[in-house]
């Protein structure tokens, strides 16, 4: 049977409204002599030569007026209300028709047989669509994969209609908390309460669960994943509503589970003043800007209309990439502004000066640096160079540029640091304090520093890395079981930052309000579960993924801190605090960095270390020195090492 019915399918257009117009002949035939027989309990219609012709008319006459209807035009596997209505205003013109032919050809016909043609005719004509198209509609879902859409709102209807008309995916049932939908049809859908969802995963019924909620804020879908997580089913989410009106994405676009579903933390709506006090109408400056937090810091500002955008950066792909995309949006929205990107070094003074002087940048964002903790616990020296003397030096270059306002992005990891990376960037808290401080030197430049912990999406993330390994099958690699880090989303934090520089009166510490911090290994086993898979550990010895501890690396502390004390102040921004913290007085800072500089010339890791420990950022490191050259170096004879030396003099 399924094969006679796809060879009807796969047959031309024009033969298969030939069949149908055949078969709808016999149809209106059959209910001729059916409403006959039936209202005169007897076969003798038959006999009557003029039913005969009667019904000769009668079949082109229904025949045409379904054709002017256009039922024939539409397709049977989409048959909608239109075709319905067609098929009943269809079947009246007929039943008139019946009854007007059988007047001018002087047929008897009782009065109550056109009642009944007209219900065979909507049983036949009717019913025999419905019927088909439910044959289709089961033989192509035969090899669909069978889902579940979390949501029975406009989204939810929209993406069943979607995956309906498309090859892959068959929708089993709707999900909805609203117990008014619940045991409701709707397109033909059966819509269940949460409770059912078991019922169908474990009769293999279901093998995802698609989000169809859009709309929903990051605290409701939070709700929502805490409630499918333990079901080891595969979650997908629909883009935003907002997405899919802009043509940035279709609603058939399945995307995973974003980490901020799970985290749960809606963002506050950024204040327009606050945003753009430091950028509209001004020329702007961003180090750092083809990095994770310079990129989305541009992004953010030329929705801001600056009159420039300096991008500064010394990597060249990262400086293409994001010019590139900048230069595309200021196109495509027709923007004023005057895009700059420099190549240049932040541990060049004079280059930064320059820079700064010739597009009269009144607005830094200093983005540059080192970031990654084991990377700058290897290489130490580079990342004091950078981290340290970049900021000094960029702040000097701010001061003799006569820029209006500095804004430091630092970390959460300059709070106590237990790593070179962490005593560095808080090094840089303090040389831009004592240069705010500095009374022996009159300027006009504002700076501050925003502090803030982990960037879901950044370049150090763990999320992409647990997501890549998640599908590779495992095991996911985490360095602690207990270890624990604060999360928010690079746009909030840009914008964030944006807002806190507009706040400084001048050495000021803002602190962004990252919420509760999260387990990592929470967060690795929501994600496999989430992925439709079972973590498997001692208690699941045949789940699918394992999370491997591998030991913490160099420098790396099990939790972070936002705050060094309990000082700490509100703003007119419920997210961002102001933190009063120990600052270095200028004249000591200035004899700190020519004895650092002095160390870091002659590669002398001892000193670099005690200065370090020795300055007030609290730096408690937890491994030794582990710079790989220095090592390396250590390990060598006392005459390589010489040679060594000769070579570099």
């Amino acid at each position: 049977m399924d094969s006679f019915i796809r060879s009807i399918l796969s047959a031309s257009r024009a033969k298969k409204r030939a069949i149908t117009l055949f078969i709808d002949a016999l149809f209106i035939a059959a209910a001729f002599w059916l409403a006959l027989i039936v209202r005169l309990d007897s076969l003798t219609p038959f006999n009557e030569p003029s039913n005969w012709l009667l019904l000769a008319l009668l079949i082109p006459t229904g025949l045409y007026a379904f054709i002017s209807l256009g039922l024939y035009r539409a397709v049977l596997r989409y048959m909608n209300s239109q075709a319905l209505w067609a098929i009943v205003l269809g079947t009246v013109i007929t039943t008139a028709a019946l009854v007007l032919l059988s007047f001018f050809v002087g047929v008897s016909i009782p009065r109550t047989m056109p009642f009944i043609f007209a219900w065979l005719c909507l049983l036949t004509v009717g019913g025999s669509r419905i019927l088909v198209r439910a044959m289709i509609g089961k033989m192509a879902t035969a090899n669909k994969e069978s889902v579940i859409i979390y949501g029975a709102g406009s989204a939810g209807r929209q993406l069943a209609t979607a995956l309906g008309a498309g090859p892959e995916y068959f929708v089993r049932a709707f999900i909805d908390d609203d117990d008014t939908k619940q045991g409701s049809i709707i397109q033909g859908i059966p819509v269940i309460s949460f409770k059912g969802i078991y019922e169908l995963i474990n009769k293999g019924k279901a093998t995802k669960v698609l989000l169809a909620l859009p709309s929903a804020t990051r605290a409701r879908r939070k709700e929502v994943l805490a409630q499918l997580e333990p079901l080891t089913i595969k979650v997908l989410s629909i883009p935003g509503m907002a997405d899919v009106v802009e043509g940035k994405a279709k609603l058939s676009e399945f995307r995973d589970v974003e980490i901020e579903d799970l985290l749960g933390r809606d963002p506050v709506t950024p204040k327009p003043e606050l945003m753009a006090a430091n950028i509209t109408g001004k020329a702007v400056m961003v180090s750092g800007a083809g990095g994770s937090i310079g990129s989305e810091l541009c992004r953010q500002i030329i929705r801001l209309h600056p009159k420039k955008l300096v991008l500064f950066e010394i990597s060249e792909f990262g400086l293409y990439s994001i010019e590139k995309e900048l230069n595309e949006y200021v196109i495509n929205n027709n923007i004023d502004l005057e895009l700059i990107p420099i190549m240049g070094s932040v541990q060049r003074i004079n280059r930064i000066e320059t820079v700064m002087m010739a597009f009269g940048v009144q607005t830094v964002y200093h983005a540059a640096a080192y970031k990654h903790v084991p990377l700058v616990e290897h290489n130490v020296v580079e990342g004091v160079r950078n981290n340290v003397f970049g900021t000094y030096y960029a702040a000097k270059a701010a001061i003799n540029a006569g820029v209006e306002t500095f804004v430091l992005i630092s970390t959460d990891k300059a709070v106590r640091p237990t790593n070179v990376m962490g005593a560095t960037k808080r090094m840089a808290e303090l040389v831009l304090q004592g240069l705010a401080q500095n009374k022996g030197v009159k300027h006009k430049t504002r700076f501050c520093m925003v502090r803030f912990g982990n960037v879901l999406g950044s370049s150090g993330s763990v999320v992409p890395l647990f997501r890549r390994q998640i599908k590779e099958g495992g095991p996911i690699t985490l360095t602690h079981p207990d270890i624990t880090r604060f999360f928010m989303t690079i746009p909030e934090a840009a914008q964030l930052v944006i807002q806190a520089g507009s706040m400084g009166k001048g050495g000021d510490v803002f602190v962004l309000d990252m919420g509760e911090s999260v387990k990592i290994k929470d967060l690795a086993s929501k994600m496999v579960r989430l992925s439709g898979f079972e973590v498997k550990d001692d208690t699941n010895p045949h789940g699918d993924i394992e999370i491997k501890c591998t030991g913490l690396r160099p420098g790396e502390k099990l939790y972070e801190e936002l705050l060094i004390g309990d000082n700490v102040g509100e703003t007119t921004h419920e997210r961002i605090m102001t933190a009063n913290e120990a600052m270095l007085p200028f004249a000591e800072l200035n004899v700190f960095l020519e004895a650092l500089d002095i160390a870091c010339h002659n590669f002398d890791h001892e000193t670099i270390r005690q200065l370090l420990l020795d300055a007030p950022t609290g730096f408690n490191p937890t491994d030794g020195i582990c710079d790989l050259v220095w090592n390396a170096k250590k390990q060598l004879p006392e005459a390589s090492s010489k040679k060594v030396v000769n070579i570099k003099n």
